[in-house]
């Protein structure tokens, strides 16, 4: 209840528990599902690119199978749990289906404005090709980046909301010696998987410096990052207010906002919503979270806790 938002909750987690109870009885595994997420969600992000009639309705077939993409998005996690068959790739290649389904997003928005736009500034997109691939592209930037951002801060408040177990929250420390045991020869694909997700993780440490040393003193005073009951609950008051933005950040708003800019044909709008309204977002997030972290770990070296 603390990290999930009221469409997911009404809708998303129970069509993908629906969906999770099917794949369990047929023994489809949760990576077959996240695979059949990136071709809906792929194929659905193409249908954006029609701009102009008879073709419009075709946008409406790929709302439809992005909503269809994501229940999946949501089946193959609770499948794992149901199945006991969660593990570290599952988790990255979840993550990677998402970023496919915005990639065949951000191209049929970008050829749309090319070839059909005629509103607002869509001529002039047309004219200076160079505006809207710029624009798309350092939209797609801060895509990323928001909602690398808005995962670390989710997993952790669930951390310290249900423990180790009930969080996906890594170190870098912990994944260079994962990393080191992994052999070239024999482990390629984990390796090349585990370096892209080691380097993931080291660019949201390296965005959130206060945090690290929260969980430092975190460490020092209670050992392995756990801490008292006391902590947990004054923690959860200051993080919660922010778990709305890592929502706002992640799938539903931004995909709201998407269709809205298609439904009205002038899809540039979402790159520049991206770029203004959830850039303010993700700087906000960060500079309030980053500002209790520091209190906290002061009053840690106090002996507050």
């Amino acid at each position: 209840m603390d990290t999930e938002e009221t469409i997911d909750l009404w809708f998303y987690r129970p069509m993908g528990f629906a969906w999770a109870k099917l794949f369990e009885k047929l023994g489809v595994t949760p990576n077959v599902v996240t695979i059949a997420s990136i071709f809906l969600g792929v194929g659905g992000g193409i249908l954006l690119y029609y701009g102009a009639s008879p073709l419009l309705w075709l946008n409406y077939v790929g709302i439809l199978l992005i909503i269809w993409a994501n229940t999946y998005d949501s089946a193959d996690g609770q499948l794992a749990r149901l199945t006991k068959q969660y593990s570290r790739l599952g988790r990255i290649l979840d993550g990677v289906s998402g970023d496919l389904w915005f990639v065949a997003i951000y191209f049929a928005l970008v050829f749309r404005e090319l070839h059909f736009g005629d509103r607002l500034l869509g001529d002039w997109f047309s004219t200076h090709n160079w505006a809207i691939w710029t624009l798309a592209i350092l939209a797609g930037i801060c895509h990323a980046k928001q909602a690398a951002m808005a995962d670390y801060y989710r997993q952790f408040h669930l951390y310290f909301l249900k423990g180790k177990d009930g969080s996906e929250l890594d170190s870098t420390s912990a994944l260079d010696e994962q990393y080191a045991q992994l052999s070239w020869g024999k482990d390629f694909f984990a390796k090349v998987t585990m370096w892209f997700y080691r380097n993931y993780t080291r660019q949201q440490e390296g965005t959130t410096p206060r945090m690290q040393r929260l969980r430092a003193a975190l460490k020092q005073r209670f050992g392995d990052e756990n801490a008292s009951d006391e902590f947990r609950a004054d923690f959860r008051v200051k993080s919660l207010p922010l778990m709305k933005y890592t929502n706002m950040l992640s799938f539903n708003t931004r995909i709201i906002a998407m269709f809205i800019s298609v439904i009205v044909q002038v899809p540039w709008l979402y790159f520049a919503f991206e770029l203004i309204v959830l850039n303010a977002m993700m700087l906000y997030m960060i500079v309030r979270h980053e500002s209790f972290c520091k209190t906290f770990t002061k009053a840690l070296g106090d002996g507050k806790y």
